[in-house]
């Protein structure tokens, strides 16, 4: 039988897989999918989890329960041979491994783009995974819990945000929301304790939205006392001491980084060919420029823009989940020896969270804004969630959250959980080891 392996398990990947399990015919081919993680993350709910507005359990999907007619393979693919037809797995634990394919998809999404900013590895916090949002939502909670104690430090409570895109503008406003109403139970602070800056080397901030929303958004979080600086990077963190370019410094406790993504270089590395920003060439069957048997989506695929609104697909979920039923659909065709059909779609819009009942939306050149916008962002992602149970679970805690309030608990402890436990064991020690030396 053809061993279709798809390298990733993200929309591309795992709607691919999806959709193939479902098509395929018992003895035409049999699909392995690998990914490091277990799960595929809705990642457009990474912000309202962060805030508590979602159960972080929820924006996440078994693969293994959803793919039961595929393997899924928990592992990494660090190497692709294209010509002997071959990729090299490194499972989380154990030995590398070469694994054959007839068809390969090569859906490795991006990786979030660093600088060299000194100070970035030991004081930044990136927002691209579950364990990120969940380390953020505790990390800002727990700063509020330290200044309630006695700690007068502005540090403290100087939260910043690096990049203006929808992951820096949504996780800006969701935790501004989150920490504001958590200053209910915190008697001794108020809102003036605490500054909020977004940082975006650019001139405005979501592109996607047009110029007069990107406004209307940056008018909207300065009303509620948000630092929004343009054009303007930081050039140093060192010691929770940020510096930017303009000159200005102040301390941060808190400092995300979520200034762009670039292409998995999984695709450069293997020598297959890439365009400018390091994404597989493809055609618009989203099968890979001069190879046989490769194929690509997503975030990590230069694909041809039919509808003429662009000359490439933007990297966007929506561009990603439709594609990711092409490719699928074309594999098959290949199998099958039918015609391959080509991938054409015009993005619809954008929407963006601002906060709990906050929004900005543009939909088919409609712009909604505040309450209507953040009810068509809920909406529009939630019916995009997989599965009918994800949609059941992320459903029950927005109502749960509508009538008894966001959940405001830390549970700074899970960061480090055998801290406490070593710091017991080494006290034993010590005291064992004094009583001996007395007797």
């Amino acid at each position: 039988m053809t061993h279709i392996l798809i390298v990733g398990g993200g929309y591309v990947g795992m709607y691919t897989a999806l959709r193939l399990q479902r098509r395929l015919r018992g003895a035409e081919a049999v699909v392995t999918v690998v990914d490091p993680e277990p799960n595929m993350t809705y990642q457009p709910f990474l912000p309202e989890a962060a805030a508590g507005s979602v159960e972080p359990r929820h924006v996440v999907v078994p693969l293994r329960r959803v793919l039961r007619g595929c393997r899924v393979i928990t592992g990494k693919v660090t190497a692709v041979d294209h010509e002997g037809r071959t990729a090299t797995v490194v499972p989380r634990e154990g030995e590398p491994v070469k694994m054959g394919y007839d068809q390969l998809v090569l859906a490795v999404g991006s990786v979030t783009r660093v600088q060299n900013v000194p100070g970035l590895a030991e004081h930044g916090i990136g927002f691209s995974t579950l364990a990120e949002a969940i380390y953020l939502r505790n990390h800002v909670l727990s700063r509020l819990d330290v200044a309630s104690s006695g700690c007068a430090a502005k540090k403290v409570l100087t939260f910043v945000v690096v990049g203006g895109g929808y992951a820096g503008v949504e996780v800006f406003g969701e935790l501004e929301d989150m920490a504001r109403y958590a200053l209910k139970v915190h008697t001794g602070l108020s809102r003036a304790d605490m500054r909020w800056v977004l940082v975006e080397a650019s001139g405005r901030i979501l592109p996607e939205i047009g110029k007069a929303m990107s406004e209307y958004t940056i008018r909207r979080l300065r009303e509620r006392g948000m630092e929004v600086k343009l054009g303007t990077t930081v050039t140093s963190m060192r010691d929770g001491h940020v510096v930017l370019s303009t000159g200005e410094e102040f301390d941060a406790d808190t400092v995300v980084w979520t200034a762009g993504v670039k292409a998995n270089p999984l695709a450069m590395r293997s020598g297959m060919p890439i365009d400018f920003r390091g994404r597989l060439i493809c055609t618009e069957t989203l099968r890979a420029r001069g190879l046989q048997g490769i194929w690509s989506a997503g975030d990590s695929a230069a694909v041809p823009d039919l509808s003429g609104v662009d000359s490439l697909c933007t990297p966007s979920a929506q561009h990603a989940v439709r594609q990711a039923e092409v490719l699928a659909d074309n594999i098959i065709a290949t199998i099958r020896g039918q015609e391959l059909k080509p991938y054409k779609h015009k993005h619809v819009g954008s929407v963006a969270s601002l906060g709990l009942h906050k929004g900005v939306a543009q939909v088919y050149g409609i712009k909604l804004k505040g309450l209507p916008a953040w009810l068509m962002h809920r909406f529009y992602h939630w019916s995009r969630v997989p599965t009918a149970g994800c949609k059941l679970r992320v459903l029950l805690d927005w109502m749960t959250t509508f009538l008894s309030g966001r959940e405001i608990v830390s549970l700074g402890a899970i960061q480090s959980p055998r801290r406490d436990w070593q710091a017991l064991v080494r006290e034993s020690g010590h005291t064992v080891a004094g009583n001996t030396a007395d007797r």
